[in-house]
């Protein structure tokens, strides 16, 4: 599996969100996890920002956030200028893809949790 720095977007310190989850399985797999939620905490050694960091090299930014919430975030997504964005289940949002369309960014939905386990994030 290649380094694929990931913004996991929708953090939760709550343990049964599947946000959580991905960046305890991101981190086992040896992959670059920064991540954006809103309250502050430390998951798996992941701080979680509160505030929007401009990141460097972000390849995928994996969401959690659902499809109302995205809208206010849509410009920041952009100018990360990722290589792709995941869709978890429930995230899905065709507004957003048109725009990372427009954008040369690579979508898809899928989940992050099912990716890692089959090798194929």
């Amino acid at each position: 599996m290649s380094k694929k720095n990931t913004l996991v977007f929708g953090a939760s310190l709550n343990l049964d969100r599947y946000s959580n989850m991905a960046m305890h399985r991101l981190s086992e797999n040896s992959i670059d996890v920064k991540a954006f939620g809103l309250k502050k905490g430390t998951v798996s050694g992941i701080e979680i920002d509160t505030n929007l960091v401009s990141y460097r090299n972000i390849h995928t930014v994996t969401l959690y956030v659902n499809p109302k919430r995205q809208e206010a975030y849509y410009d920041y997504i952009l100018n990360l200028n990722p290589t792709r964005v995941i869709f978890n289940p429930g995230t899905e949002n065709p507004e957003f893809y048109s725009l990372l369309s427009e954008a040369s960014i690579h979508y898809e939905a899928a989940c992050t949790l099912v990716l890692l386990s089959t090798s194929q994030y």
